[in-house]
């Protein structure tokens, strides 16, 4: 009856916390500031990631998660901490029950480390289910039917894809192309092309703002500002949206490649049920101008973005987390 219970989505680049009957209480990057010197906590999440490329020697402010997995432990374990308490006050007499949502393609190993970090931070139980079950359970696809459903999860480290039939996954493919990776495409491009070095922050700024997975009739324009290569010293440019296009080809081919092999391997009588019902589309960089275009002209599937696509995961979570006993064939592991 006292028992808390909290769902995490448990993301590369942001972490939402979804609490039973409050809905999402938490949508903050997943960024760490830590102190060199002592090695302490010093800002987590939405303060944490002003401070990105912005630090002096003695701080470092991270991403404790690469891909969608942990890559440094007890980083992530403090933030879980963190916002766990944030989310449900400081003051309990209970440890909470948790649900995280992990990667289709994670190894059994990150996914002990989620469930030891979940642990360690002042979780009673700890519960794993696949991301591509959850966002289809958030995207309202009623994954229980004996019907095929598709969806693609693109988050900031990973895309995962899925068809999903009878609650579980039956084919699947997980590529690590994701938000983070196509403002690294973008920031590279810029410097190619342009000779001008951005930071991460100002190439998602581009990303977000005039981006587009195909080329458009009226280009989109912004301007940014950065540091000359060659001179080294600041100065301004207007950034299209075909140059952004260009910058993320290599990218979107390796989405696509991977959406055409899920598909693949798909039973012909689930691939009917896809092509009657469409992709359906969740994640943040979902979000990208033309995406569900692109990935609709070329696999001739109808695709279609899922509503708020941000929130499809850890919405998922908080209503499998509340079911438990209708989702429990879709739950992977259970300390």
């Amino acid at each position: 009856m006292f028992i808390k219970k909290v769902a995490i989505d448990l993301g590369t680049t942001n972490i939402l916390v979804h609490v039973p009957k409050r809905g999402i209480v938490i949508n903050e990057p997943s960024v760490v500031a830590i102190s060199k010197i002592d090695g302490k906590v010093l800002a987590v999440g939405a303060e944490a990631k002003d401070m990105i490329g912005r630090t002096p020697d003695t701080i470092v402010a991270e991403r404790p998660l690469k891909d969608g997995v942990i890559a440094n432990y007890h980083t992530t374990e403090a933030m879980l901490r963190y916002f766990i308490n944030k989310a449900l006050g400081g003051f309990r007499l209970f440890r909470p029950e948790v649900m995280i949502a992990v990667p289709a393609g994670i190894t059994s190993t990150e996914r002990r480390a989620v469930i030891d970090a979940a642990m360690a931070a002042g979780a009673r139980a700890a519960y794993i289910i696949k991301e591509p079950i959850v966002a289809a359970i958030g995207a309202d696809i009623p994954i229980g039917s004996a019907s095929g459903n598709m969806i693609i999860d693109i988050g900031g480290g990973t895309a995962e894809i899925a068809v999903i039939s009878l609650g579980g996954i039956v084919s699947c493919g997980s590529v690590r192309i994701g938000g983070n990776r196509f403002d690294a495409s973008i920031s590279e491009y810029i410097r190619r092309k342009h000779g001008l070095a951005i930071g991460e922050r100002t190439a998602e700024d581009i990303k977000i703002k005039v981006g587009s997975a195909m080329f458009i009739d009226k280009p989109l324009t912004i301007e940014v500002k950065g540091r000359d290569v060659i001179a080294g010293l600041p100065r301004t440019l207007t950034v299209t949206s075909d140059d952004t296009t260009e910058a993320l080809q290599h990218d979107l081919a390796g989405l696509i490649e991977a959406v055409k092999e899920v598909l693949y391997k798909t039973p012909p009588e689930l691939s009917a049920d896809v092509m009657d019902k469409g992709i359906i589309m969740s994640g943040g960089s979902s979000l990208l101008r033309n995406l569900d275009e692109l990935i609709a002209q070329a696999t001739g599937v109808p695709c279609y973005v899922a509503d708020e696509p941000l929130l499809c995961v850890a919405k998922g979570t908080g209503i499998a987390l509340e079911n438990l006993e209708s989702y429990k064939r879709s739950i992977t592991s259970i300390k």
